[in-house]
């Protein structure tokens, strides 16, 4: 057996925000916990970095929508511990024409869970937001509870947070081999850690890890500004560059706020990884139940990982979930079948 100190009830594979959260929930509960990160922190690669990310309950899928309201809580809880303000409410507006099926969806989820919202018809739209510039017919859906995330100060308060609470966190240490089993080895550049159970939360860089294991999962990766990678980002299998949503953005801007001028330019390049249906990958390995994956957070997952830590913590330390974890099971996707295995 390893080292006592070279021992963990959980080791976590990647410090983006995901990881962070798995890593703070372990060591909330008193589990020895190590937070391992290939590159040195803060970095600017994967998808969690930047000034913010987008907070709200609006979600056409109610699974998101009630994981959301405890997501608020632990989003609090976190900015008491940490002293500092991570949240900040400002509301967000759906725009959409008034028969829009997406939301009508919406706006009966955030009915059933009693989330303040208001529905804006097109008159009472213009008197409430007179700069932006509205199709015909289109309608609006405020979201009260809405606001921004101060991702880099997130980070930061978590990793402070793990630290505080007697987890390891190594960065600038990359996985280079894991050997499954119970324990369950992984070799770093560095040394070689074991553990009763491995959690990967390694973004891009999740099936580089799973394909010696026999998985691959159906993970798209996308790079935002591509121009700008350096050799270590273009390495990344399937990574790509995607400028959809800076024209998305562009067109908006455009078309709604036209005494705006967009600037493409200042947004942050980033790394993020997409499944077919757009919904998270939270759940065991099929043959080896003491590694856990939580995978494809498709531009969305950052405001939901407080809940995807917590959901990970407990598939590692095999407890019972608590959310159902159907929309997000491995097993949705027919093409891995036992041939990946």
């Amino acid at each position: 057996m390893a080292a006592q100190k070279d021992f963990y009830d959980a080791i976590v594979i990647g410090a983006g925000i995901q990881g962070c959260f798995t890593a703070y929930h372990l060591a909330k509960h008193r589990k020895r916990v190590l937070l391992l990160e290939q590159f040195f922190l803060l970095h600017s690669r994967g998808s969690s970095h930047g000034q913010s990310r987008i907070i709200r309950m609006a979600y056409p899928e109610e699974f998101y929508t009630r994981m959301m309201a405890e997501c608020y809580q632990i989003w609090a809880q976190l900015e008491h511990e940490a002293g500092t303000q991570l949240y900040r409410k400002t509301g967000l507006l759906l725009l959409g024409m008034k028969e829009n099926p997406e939301l009508k969806i919406i706006q009966a989820t955030l009915s059933r869970h009693r989330v303040e919202h208001q529905c804006l018809p097109s008159e009472k739209l213009k008197q409430r937001f007179p700069n932006i510039r509205l199709a015909r017919g289109e309608v609006g859906l405020l979201d009260k509870s809405g606001g921004i995330l101060y991702a880099n100060k997130a980070l930061r308060a978590l990793q402070d947070a793990i630290r505080q609470l007697g987890g390891i966190v190594h960065d600038g240490e990359k996985v280079m081999e894991i050997k499954p089993g119970l324990p369950v080895v992984v070799k770093t550049t560095s040394r070689s850690y074991q553990a009763k159970s491995l959690i990967i939360t390694a973004g891009p860089w999740t099936n580089r890890l799973l394909r010696p294991l026999g998985v691959e999962l159906p993970l798209k990766v996308s790079y935002h500004h591509g121009n700008n990678a350096d050799p270590e980002e273009r390495d990344c299998p399937a990574a790509f560059s995607d400028i959809q949503d800076v024209r998305i953005l562009s067109c908006f801007v455009r078309d709604h706020l036209p005494d705006l001028e967009p600037e493409p330019a200042i947004m942050e390049h980033c790394m993020y990884t997409n499944t077919p249906d757009e919904h998270f990958i939270l759940d065991r390995h099929p043959k080896y139940d003491n590694i856990v994956i939580g995978a494809g957070f498709s531009g969305h997952g950052f405001k939901l990982s407080p809940v995807v830590g917590k959901i990970l913590y407990e598939l590692s330390m095999k407890l019972t979930p608590s959310y159902d974890l159907t929309p997000f099971r491995i097993s949705r996707f027919p093409s891995l079948g036992k041939a990946h295995l």
